[in-house]
């Protein structure tokens, strides 16, 4: 993908295509990340002078980082999943309270909360998180037992992180079962959360009146599902990477303060069906820290509502590629079917 750079097990904006394996490093610790986006019947003058007010409400309401809610709602409560939480890898079951308090809350690092305008004069929200601590955990369990098995088999790997495994074993049916419901903990986590920002959006734009979205789009760009790719069923694990077939629609921000785009895929089949999760970074985050001021940070998010200050200077803009340059080299994967600027975000 245009988007890509290092990772572990695999390339960050990547595709890998199997018949009888899977690499859980591949897929990554932050299981089923990715992006939710509800365009509403609103127009920017309705926003003219809350902004502030609605990036405090949203700071307020969703738990980001390392925090954890302190309510827990009927609808994570009744959430389906927690009737397999005991079928789950034994290394977390110590995790059930921290997974419920987690539902609904936004991880950190580059994952993020924003209000955006499309071309058309349109608001947007759209936020971008994953499975939180409980993913992350599943996920150490599995490829530490990949790996163990690859040392036991002396088997010759390029990396460590490349270890699998083998399809019609008990290792790998176990961890395919944890791998969906962890993505299934994740898409319904950005349920939760957008459920909380339309919320505080109708509060402050529609005097608290209930609105039907538009359109939504929810989409994993951190996972692996079962295919038919070529006339065969394959897993396909994207790692930064968003589905594209014909009937999908995808979401691929750029960097905070940049365009992002909504957009439907071409069902590409050199790509597998697939296209770039956004910007990608073009340098580490500690690198950015030592090349960028806070001076830099104000000067680049010009403009839009959100924190100033060097707990984010890592997630500077210039810290990633042109997302118009991404979007140009992804021409044949992908049509744009909306373009946005951020007024507000919010930053895990």
């Amino acid at each position: 993908m245009p988007d890509v750079h290092l990772g572990k097990g695999a390339l960050v904006g990547s595709v890998l295509a199997t018949q009888d394996a899977i690499v859980p490093a591949a897929v990554g610790v932050d299981i089923g990340c990715g992006m939710s986006a509800i365009k509403l019947p609103f127009r920017s003058h309705q926003l003219e002078g809350k902004l502030k007010k609605i990036r405090k409400d949203i700071e307020a309401a969703i738990p980001t980082g390392f925090e954890e809610n302190k309510a827990i709602e009927k609808s994570v409560q009744n959430w389906p999943g927690w009737q397999r939480f005991q079928d789950l890898h034994k290394g977390v079951q110590d995790r059930d309270k921290t997974a419920l308090k987690q539902l609904g809350s936004l991880g950190g690092g580059n994952h993020f909360i924003e209000v955006c305008i499309d071309t058309e004069d349109q608001v947007w929200l759209m936020l971008h998180s994953g499975s939180r601590n409980i993913g992350n955990k599943l996920a150490q369990c599995h490829i530490d037992t990949a790996k163990h098995l690859a040392k036991l088999a002396q088997a010759k790997l390029p990396d460590p992180d490349l270890a699998y495994f083998v399809r019609g074993t008990s290792e790998f049916d176990h961890y395919w079962n944890d791998l969906q419901w962890a993505q299934s903990y994740a898409l319904f986590n950005r349920d939760v959360m957008m459920a909380r920002f339309k919320r505080i959006m109708e509060k402050h734009v529609a005097g608290g009146k209930l609105t039907k979205p538009l359109l939504s789009v929810n989409c994993h760009h951190n996972y692996a599902e079962q295919e038919i790719h070529y006339g065969e069923e394959v897993y396909v694990t994207r790692k930064g990477a968003v589905r594209a077939r014909e009937t999908d629609y995808g979401i691929i921000p750029g960097s905070m303060g940049a365009k992002s785009y909504i957009v439907k895929g071409k069902g590409n089949v050199p790509s597998f069906c697939s296209c770039s999760h956004g910007a990608g970074r073009l340098m580490s985050r500690s690198k950015a820290k030592r090349v960028y001021s806070l001076d830099d940070l104000i000067a680049q998010t010009e403009g839009i509502e959100c924190r100033k200050d060097e707990g984010i200077l890592d997630e500077i803009p210039a810290a990633y590629k042109p997302i118009e340059a991404v979007m140009a080299h992804q021409a044949d994967l992908v049509e744009v079917v909306a373009t946005l600027r951020q007024v507000v975000c919010v930053k895990g």
